[in-house]
């Protein structure tokens, strides 16, 4: 009887775990799904015009319509000081920037939402180490209740194997 009392009582401090928190985002995924095409035109056009490769063909071009404006000795589409080169790199710049800004701009909401998510995030692990925490002092109270059990069952078990010696003294300790 008593070790069922003592059964049901570990059974009732028992912690269970549960969790109390909502479950985890894939913010990437949640982005994209929101995504508009304008918004995906965006994020394409400055993933390229802020890549090497970019940067590299446009020089060569510019090297190139420089070259032939100087080299050309009879039809100089554009003479110096390349005005209409100017126009043509004022015109990409003029739409190009917004178009990295719109891009920016919606990376920094997505950012905004990965660090709430990072937070979430630490906060269920933080919430997950407390309950593993409590569970480990559950046990070892649990333990020590045991040893407590066993320790006082042995002194029971050695007094009751104790026997006097022939000549009337106790047993050596």
């Amino acid at each position: 009887m008593n070790h069922a009392n003592i059964t049901e009582k570990w059974e009732k401090v028992r912690i269970r775990h549960s969790h109390r928190h909502p479950p985890v985002k894939n913010i990437n995924e949640i982005q994209a799904e929101k995504m508009t095409s304008g918004q995906r035109v965006a994020d394409r056009l400055a993933t390229v015009m802020g890549s090497w490769a970019f940067i590299i063909i446009q020089s060569i071009i510019l090297t190139f319509w420089i070259s032939l404006n100087v080299i050309a000795y009879i039809n100089h589409w554009d003479p110096y000081p390349f005005i209409l080169l100017n126009l043509a790199l004022s015109f990409q710049a003029a739409y190009a920037a917004p178009i990295i800004m719109m891009s920016q701009n919606r990376q920094a909401a997505k950012d905004r939402l990965m660090a709430e998510q990072d937070y979430v995030v630490n906060i269920k692990a933080e919430e997950e180490v407390k309950s593993i925490m409590a569970h480990l002092e559950q046990q070892d109270e649990v333990m020590i209740d045991i040893l407590r059990r066993i320790e006082a069952q042995h002194h029971v078990i050695m007094n009751k194997l104790e026997v006097p010696q022939p000549d009337g003294t106790p047993p050596p300790a």
